[in-house]
């Protein structure tokens, strides 16, 4: 493209120099004829190096521009696909805390229901003994005080288990309208 945009301008000044030239050939070359076409060709090539000049600062300055717009494209999305990987990598640790969490209550209630229901069982075997000992109102009081405790420590679960459940729904419905929202960001 380049070659095309000087041809011209090459041309034109090889047109000048043969007419020059040729205006001058009808007389015999003197001193004095070649210092009147050296200067005129002089100032010619002067204009033409001025020409050549500004369409290569134009062609550079064109150059240089689209290879800033590259650039910046380049970098919005080098930005964009940090910021999902980070949002991947923030999920998955969450992800991770919420097993951790997840297992270790489930270890610190395995042994808090070990205790509770060995001091139950406990209670239980005081009250049948009780009943066995001849002291029924007594071993009644203790049996049915255990079954009442029995039966809330079993509500009491149920209800916490429901509690966790309907949290992680929040949790999952949070994280998708965020992604929602980022894929929008993303589409824009």
């Amino acid at each position: 493209m380049q070659l095309l945009k000087f041809l011209f301008g090459i041309v034109l000044v090889e047109v000048i120099t043969v007419s020059l030239v040729y205006i001058s050939s009808s007389s015999q070359i003197s001193s004095d004829l070649i210092v009147k076409l050296v200067i005129p060709l002089l100032f010619i090539a002067l204009i033409i190096s001025f020409w050549f000049t500004s369409i290569t600062k134009y062609h550079n300055t064109d150059l240089v521009n689209r290879m800033k717009m590259e650039f910046a494209s380049e970098r919005e999305e080098l930005k964009l696909s940090a910021e999902k990987a980070k949002r991947e990598i923030e999920r998955e640790a969450q992800k991770e805390a919420q097993r951790n969490i997840l297992k270790e209550t489930t270890k610190t209630q395995a042994k808090a229901n070990f205790k509770v229901g060995a001091s139950f069982a406990g209670v239980l075997g005081i009250g049948v003994l009780f009943v066995f000992a001849q002291m029924v109102t007594v071993g009644l009081i203790a049996l049915s005080a255990t079954g009442g405790a029995i039966g809330g420590y079993y509500l009491r679960g149920k209800r916490q288990r429901r509690l966790e459940i309907e949290g992680e729904v929040r949790n999952i419905e949070i994280e998708n309208r965020k992604d929602a929202k980022l894929l929008k960001f993303n589409k824009k």
